[in-house]
């Protein structure tokens, strides 16, 4: 999008942000379910499920450096809200990307619109993360046969249609590993409703299980038997978009707690004017300063067309941290009162502390940063 339409853009949805969808916070936290049949039509007229689908195929057709903020600011509201937005649009994004130009046009559409959504069920739970699929995918007859589960699926309530990663060849070995378009209603496929989360409250995270499903060969995204790359290529953007929600996190929290100390009054004076809060608040600006410029160089870097394992994985780690400890350091500003739900922090608490794990948790950035260097070794320009 070009940059005079993307700051028109970008006002009109942060506008709705805190005019329409923040309203939602009390209902959604009280009982731990999105009100889908009042929330979809807000997200679907403000363009919330094509942000990253091309303008070719009806979406807003942001690059990843617009998305980044708009993604940040959602991340300041309820974070059932954001989840929703971030999986669907992810996973759209990845679709566009690896879809053929027939499966583009028979699903992005859909997608734009919020007609149709779409999901990423990777995580199994009898296997690791990752490379460690366990789900197969055997041809028959034109179809691939698919078993196997997968769980923490985000969206598995609304998910019209699914990215699967199966082994096509489980002889073959790790590698032989290819995404796979499933639809919702095929025969044998089966979701169970897991239950809820700490944070980010409505957002369902559902076990999907497949007992002889077939789906067409044509289903397959990308090349057969390449999944893998694929599933890195992919993440390697998601880990800067959750980056991106620690970002808008830490930057509601740190407002909010400037707020409240300039308020809050003990012994006559504004805690504000006290040395051990100043020190929470400085602390606090470092941290949302330094994940700022850490996502916008990667952003930058993977618009450009580059490959940016270490850096999204340095972004999302980092971010992690910085989330974290924003929002301890906001919780001993507001203190006591800041435990109960009287105060928004004690939402952004614990919504924050799923960033720790979706994408991968800390020992996979780890992994996935010291691989890159060690591999490859370290340039200047990183």
């Amino acid at each position: 999008m070009e940059a005079k339409a993307y700051e028109i853009f970008r006002r009109r949805f942060f506008e709705r942000i805190w005019s329409e969808l923040d309203q939602f916070e009390e209902e959604i936290e009280s009982t731990e379910r999105l009100p889908l049949d009042r929330l979809m039509p807000i997200l679907e007229q403000m363009g919330a499920f094509g942000l990253m689908v091309p303008e070719k195929y009806g979406g807003i057709g942001l690059s990843v450096t617009q998305y980044v903020p708009v993604l940040a600011e959602l991340a300041k509201i309820q974070g059932g809200i954001r989840a929703l937005v971030h999986v669907h649009n992810t996973t759209a994004h990845a679709i566009s990307k690896l879809a053929s130009e027939e499966q583009r046009a028979a699903l992005l559409p859909g997608v734009a619109e919020g007609r149709l959504s779409v999901a990423f069920a990777l995580t199994e739970p009898d296997h690791g993360t990752g490379a460690d699929v366990g789900t197969t995918a055997l041809k028959v007859d034109g179809h691939f046969c698919i078993n196997g589960r997968k769980h923490l699926i985000t969206n598995s309530n609304i998910a019209s249609h699914f990215m699967v990663f199966a082994k096509t060849q489980p002889l073959a070995g790790e590698k032989a590993v290819s995404a796979i378009l499933v639809e919702r209603n095929t025969p044998g496929f089966t979701i169970e409703r897991l239950p809820e989360t700490m944070g980010c409250k409505g957002g369902e995270h559902g076990q999907l299980t497949f007992k002889d499903v077939l789906a067409p060969v044509r289903n397959v995204l990308g090349e057969e038997g390449r999944g893998l790359e694929q599933m890195e290529h992919a993440l390697e953007v998601s880990r800067l978009f959750i980056a991106a929600t620690s970002l808008g996190t830490a930057e509601r929290a740190f407002e909010l707690s400037l707020e409240f100390a300039k308020q809050r009054v003990t012994f006559g004076r504004p805690i504000a004017e006290r040395q051990a809060i100043q020190r929470y608040l400085a602390e606090m600006a470092v941290d949302i300063y330094a994940l700022r410029h850490m996502i916008f160089d990667a952003a930058a870097k993977c618009e450009a067309g580059r490959r940016v394992p270490a850096e999204s994985s340095m972004c999302k780690l980092f971010g992690l941290e910085a989330v974290g400890r924003v929002t301890d350091r906001a919780l001993l500003v507001h203190g006591g009162i800041g435990y109960t739900r009287k105060h928004k922090i004690e939402r952004l608490y614990r919504d924050a502390r799923l960033n720790w794990l979706e994408e991968g948790p800390p020992t996979i950035q780890t992994l996935v940063i010291a691989r890159e260097f060690l591999n490859k070794g370290y340039g200047r320009d990183r």
